[in-house]
């Protein structure tokens, strides 16, 4: 039986070819795009050309979560990418996360058309989150993440595996079904530099839990200090690098901010290793 990743919406199979989530920031601060996309008809664009360029999945948030970030109030974040959801909602029936780490917003943002939750504290920031996602009949993306003073104790594999174990068991007690449930790394949450690339030689250790992976290592500042770049666009021939690795190692999706070249990416690996598809 094949295996998917369920949402509200429509079904995403597992195991046939990687799945492409495309990041789409409503933010003024965000590390790579911060403030390009705050008008919402340059949103909107974006967010088509994205699905076009073969996106499964377009991840919207509302609030900046690279080092050093300010925080917004809920409401602040809800008026960021509600009046969104709600707007290109009419325009295209294309899979939503919502990036957000508060049950309040998780929970417009699911309301106004969003299918699926992304919360990069693994909905154990917030004690509401769970129920917002359960309730909603929502499918979520669990993501690792700690305090950076917590970086670099111990086994980095061990440490991510016992946190969205405890996510899991939190989701489910809300309702979330399995099938709606991906597990994501954490790449730059939380993590040293050689952490980062540990994970990375580590992909298939994570396949423990039973449930999808998503990779997210687009631009991030791995990429740029390995590389010594400081333009986070001249980050993509870095970036490409991670994601033939991930495609190798059998993750799921991948958030990326360059749909296109990514997906091509992954394309030709596919084509060499199963020809006849």
């Amino acid at each position: 039986m094949q295996r998917a990743f369920v949402t509200p919406r429509r079904s995403l199979p597992l195991g046939v070819s990687t799945h492409f989530v495309g990041i789409l920031n409503l933010t003024p601060d965000s590390f790579s795009d911060g403030g390009e996309f705050v008008d919402q008809a340059a949103a909107e664009a974006h967010f088509l050309r994205m699905v076009e360029e073969g996106a499964a999945m377009i991840d919207i948030g509302g609030e900046s979560t690279r080092p050093g970030h300010t925080p917004v109030p809920a409401e602040e974040e809800i008026a960021r990418v509600v009046p969104f959801i709600r707007s290109i909602r009419e325009r295209s029936d294309a899979l939503i996360s919502i990036d957000t780490s508060k049950a309040a917003v998780a929970q417009a943002a699911l309301q106004a058309g969003a299918d699926i939750v992304n919360d990069v504290w693994g909905a154990q920031r917030d004690p509401e989150m769970p129920a917002a996602i359960g309730e909603n009949g929502a499918a979520c993306i669990l993501m690792h993440n700690r305090p950076i003073e917590a970086a670099g104790k111990g086994d980095v594999i061990e440490s991510i595996l016992s946190f969205l174990e405890a996510s899991i068991a939190r989701v489910k007690a809300a309702g979330v079904r399995d099938e709606s449930i991906a597990l994501d790394p954490g790449l730059g949450f939380g993590k040293t530099f050689e952490e980062n690339w540990e994970i990375m030689r580590r992909l298939g250790e994570l396949r423990k839990l039973g449930y999808p992976l998503l990779l997210g290592a687009s631009r991030k500042s791995m990429i740029a200090k390995l590389l010594k770049l400081d333009d986070p666009r001249a980050r993509l021939p870095g970036t490409l690098g991670t994601t033939a690795l991930a495609v190798q190692a059998g993750v799921d999706f991948i958030r990326v901010h360059d749909v296109r070249e990514n997906r091509e990416c992954a394309d030709v690996i596919h084509h060499c290793r199963h020809p006849a598809s």
